[in-house]
C-alpha cells in the first residue's frame, strides 16, 4: 500500500519589485473585494477598482514585502512605521503557509524599526481574518474609526484594532 504525503510548498519572502506589481495589484484587488464587500460604506467600494490597486501598487513598492512559491507572487504585505497596512494571499494559496510566513515578516519589519508594538486594522464583518489574527497571537483592543484615503478626502471605516508585541531588533 502506499502512502502520499502532502507537502507543503517552499515560500520564499523577499523585498518587492517593480516586476511584482501587476500581480501585487491583483492579489490586492481581489483580496480587498473577499474581506471588504458588504463590510465597508458603499463610498468606499466605490473608489476600490482594480484600476485603483493598479494606481496604488507600484506607489508602495518600497514597502512591500512578497511571499513566492514556486518563484510566482502568492502573497504580500506592506508596513509603515509599526502598522501593518495590508496582508494579502492570492486565493489559491490561502489555508497555507504563506500568510503566515507574511505576518511573520511583517512583525520582524516593525521590530527593525524600533517599534516593540505592531497593529492592524480589519473591518469588523471580516470574521476569516479576525480569526487568523488571533490564532497568530494578535490582540483584539476593540473598534475604532479607520480614516481610509480616498481622492475625495477621508472615508470612516469601522474597525478592529488588533495589536502584538514584537522583539526589538
Amino acid at each position: 500500500m502506499a502512502v502520499t504525503t502532502h507537502e507543503e510548498p517552499v515560500v520564499e519572502l523577499r523585498p518587492a519589485t517593480p516586476a511584482d506589481v501587476a500581480a501585487i495589484a491583483r492579489i490586492w484587488h481581489e483580496g480587498w473585494a473577499d474581506g471588504h464587500l458588504g463590510n465597508v460604506p458603499a463610498a468606499l467600494v466605490a473608489v476600490r477598482t482594480a484600476q485603483s490597486f493598479g494606481m496604488r501598487a507600484p506607489q508602495r513598492v518600497t514597502d512591500t514585502a512578497v511571499a513566492t512559491v514556486g518563484g510566482e507572487v502568492a502573497g504580500f504585505v506592506m508596513v509603515v512605521d509599526d502598522e501593518v497596512e495590508q496582508v494579502y494571499v492570492d486565493a489559491r494559496h490561502r489555508g497555507t503557509e504563506v500568510a503566515r510566513a507574511l505576518l511573520a515578516e511583517a512583525e520582524r519589519r516593525v521590530a527593525a524599526k524600533g517599534h516593540t508594538r505592531a497593529w492592524l486594522a480589519v473591518v469588523n464583518g471580516n470574521a476569516r481574518a479576525r480569526r487568523f489574527y488571533e490564532r497568530n497571537g494578535w490582540t483584539d483592543e476593540g473598534l475604532f474609526e479607520y480614516l481610509a484615503a480616498s481622492d475625495s478626502g477621508p472615508i470612516h471605516v469601522p474597525c478592529h484594532r488588533y495589536v502584538k508585541r514584537v522583539a526589538a531588533p
